[in-house]
């Protein structure tokens, strides 16, 4: 069974333990797809106050993460042939699905998790990291990207979720956002379920999943629509695909 190993470097530890305690990520651990550590570079520190940051070179508001620590702290994780490292940076390249399904393909990871205003540029380049982000906007450290991470890669193990059938229809993983989902009861003041969800023909309904895919895609990221309709060459979506653009005129 396929495992990934994250290592987590991070002041605050606590953040990734305890948010990983519980859901699914927790069943990951406890079945052993995943194994998660958090790593304090403050306990790599050789500063008697035990300081890892300090102010910068140049004068500037803020202060910067030190060298020292996270170059001992980096060096005491295990690597191997197949680790890959991270940075996660307002900077670094922007995280999707597709680079979620890459990452699933290692066995380790390391995330560096900065604080402050930021690292010193030479952990940067000692660690060789990969810098990435969560998208653009900022904030007060790399943990909670990380977790968000960490969540996406591992969904694309088999064995995580229950059924990996389940991670197929998310939205972007085949470049769609999900089709609508419905549950009991049927009818819920005046809202009924559409009526190809009732009547267990799976044909039918797996047809009408894809076109609300589709659709869903148009209404909600044109983007995504476009390049969606730029690649496609499978034939029942092709026929699909013109049902929408007929029924939108366009």
């Amino acid at each position: 069974m396929k495992m990934i190993k994250f290592d987590v470097m991070t002041l605050f530890p606590d953040m990734i333990n305890q948010a990983c305690s519980h859901s699914i990520v927790s069943r990951g651990l406890e079945n052993g797809v995943i194994s998660i550590n958090a790593i304090n570079p403050r306990d790599y520190t050789k500063d008697k106050h035990k300081k890892v940051d300090d102010t910068p070179f140049g004068g500037g508001a803020g202060m910067v993460l030190m060298c020292q620590p996270y170059f001992d702290c980096f060096d005491a994780i295990p690597k191997n042939d197949n680790t890959e490292v991270i940075l996660l940076s307002p900077q670094g390249e922007t995280f999707n699905q597709d680079m979620s399904v890459e990452l699933s393909k290692k066995k380790h990871i390391i995330f560096i998790c900065g604080h402050y205003e930021g690292f010193d540029e030479r952990i940067k380049i000692y660690t060789a990291a990969r810098e990435v982000s969560i998208g653009d906007f900022v904030l007060t450290g790399g943990e909670l990207p990380a977790l968000c991470m960490i969540d996406s890669i591992a969904r694309n193990i088999d064995g995580f979720l229950g059924k990996i059938d389940s991670a197929h229809y998310d939205s972007f993983s085949d470049g769609l956002l999900e089709y609508p989902q419905y549950t009991k009861p049927r009818d819920y003041k005046g809202m009924p379920v559409p009526e190809v969800l009732l009547n267990g023909n799976h044909s039918e309904i797996n047809k009408w999943r894809r076109k609300q895919q589709i659709i869903t895609t148009y209404k909600k990221r044109r983007d995504l629509f476009d390049k969606f309709q730029k690649n496609c060459n499978n034939k029942e979506d092709l026929k699909l695909l013109n049902e929408v653009k007929k029924s939108f005129k366009l």
